[in-house]
């Protein structure tokens, strides 16, 4: 189970023929035209992720390194204000192009209305450079993602994540395929979005093609910081940090960060039955051992007080992880907080509606109905301007 979280809720999956399916060169750099062509690159992988395996270390000590690094790329930027960095390379697309490139930023702007609603509604609040940016983001994540948990997932090899990734580090040259890369290669000339996640990224769709078993919480939490912890750190830049921040820069990345980790660990809450379906088991082995379960109890799907125990603490790391996230929410540019703080009270009432169910997360969907996530937006809208003690305090008068 992947499953892009870019601080939100995503809907259905498209179909990954119309996302993923060509590859596209352009025809000059005077004018980028975008005309099917083979570009895919055969061989290994390129893929030196700073998340290595290192035995003496922890996976959250590694990532954190790479928060680090994420950091270290705005620390000297003014915060809260439109970032323009030079990044010292030659891109070869037209930029100068409005017309194109706002077709390309358009199209992904339909794609994130189509398929992430609330979020799409939610960033309507952004300046437009900022609004524009976090769909080109969004898109290629769910492009990503699509690769091994869309339509066409059962043909994706790991030499196709291979051409993937190589694809990757084009669009950040300014060497787009299509029209969705183009929008993307505009936003990492703009912002000082790293490589590091969208390679981290990919490496989490490696990780579901050939692991379907985590020993421990240490590599379930490598596995969550992949395949969306990343997302948090690809979006900080652009969403921007509050001009009267105090807080420090790393801190708002490792918000960020947490805020993805706790985002995947509810859909691993929420989707055990149907990851079970799969064959695949995302809950930690040696943690299931120790409440007296193993993998045939959560095959057979019957809810005993051994799994309501087992799942209350899982339930409550996963909301560690959301009052980590809140810290950064809270600092993040004005016009940015309303996505986000929508995604972490709807994902929020995930975990409650999992407990409602008496934690039979087998053969019951936990969701939050339509009239819940609407009351959720003003809700959102208003910690987003006051801050979650102010509201309470209005709240309370």
């Amino acid at each position: 189970m992947s499953g892009v979280l870019f601080w939100v809720s995503c809907g259905p999956k498209e179909n990954t023929n119309s996302l993923v399916g060509l590859a596209y060169s352009g025809s000059g750099r005077a004018q980028r035209r975008f005309k099917p062509c083979i570009r895919f690159v055969t061989g290994a992988s390129a893929f030196s992720s700073a998340v290595t395996a290192e035995p003496l270390r922890s996976s959250e000590e590694r990532v954190y390194e790479v928060v680090l690094k994420q950091a270290a790329l705005v620390k000297e930027q003014s915060r809260g204000r439109k970032t323009a960095l030079d990044f010292d390379k030659t891109y070869e697309t037209d930029f100068n192009n409005v017309e194109l490139l706002n077709a390309a930023y358009d199209r992904c702007g339909e794609v994130c209305a189509e398929y992430a609603k609330t979020f799409y509604l939610g960033t309507q609040l952004m300046t437009a450079e900022r609004r524009k940016a976090i769909w080109a983001i969004y898109v290629w994540c769910r492009r990503t993602d699509e690769l091994v948990d869309g339509p066409n997932a059962s043909h994706i090899t790991p030499t196709a994540l291979d051409r993937w990734e190589q694809r990757l580090a084009d669009v950040f040259e300014g060497r787009p395929y299509d029209m969705y890369d183009a929008a993307l290669s505009h936003t990492v000339s703009k912002y000082p979005v790293d490589i590091q996640p969208f390679k981290d990224m990919i490496e989490g769709m490696r990780m579901d093609l050939s692991k379907s078993r985590y020993n421990n919480f240490d590599e379930l939490y490598l596995y969550c910081y992949y395949v969306a912890g990343t997302v948090g750190l690809m979006s900080v830049p652009v969403m921007g940090i509050a001009p009267e921040s105090k807080a420090s820069t790393e801190s708002i990345y490792n918000a960020a960060l947490a805020l993805g980790i706790a985002n995947q660990l509810t859909n691993i809450l929420r989707d055990v039955g149907e990851d079970a379906r799969r064959g695949r088991v995302y809950l930690p082995q040696d943690e299931l051992a120790q409440a007296g379960l193993s993998d045939d109890d959560i095959f057979r799907g019957k809810v005993t007080d051994k799994w309501r125990k087992f799942m209350k603490g899982q339930i409550k790391r996963a909301r560690m992880f959301f009052d980590e996230a809140e810290k950064g929410v809270a600092e993040l540019n004005s016009a940015s907080r309303w996505p986000v703080w929508a995604s972490l009270l709807l994902y929020r009432q995930i975990l409650d509606s999992i407990e409602a169910n008496d934690y039979n997360n087998f053969t019951k969907r936990a969701y939050v109905g339509k009239m819940k996530k609407l009351l959720s937006l003003p809700v959102a809208f208003g910690i987003s301007l006051l801050g979650p003690q102010n509201l309470t305090k209005m709240v309370k008068r």
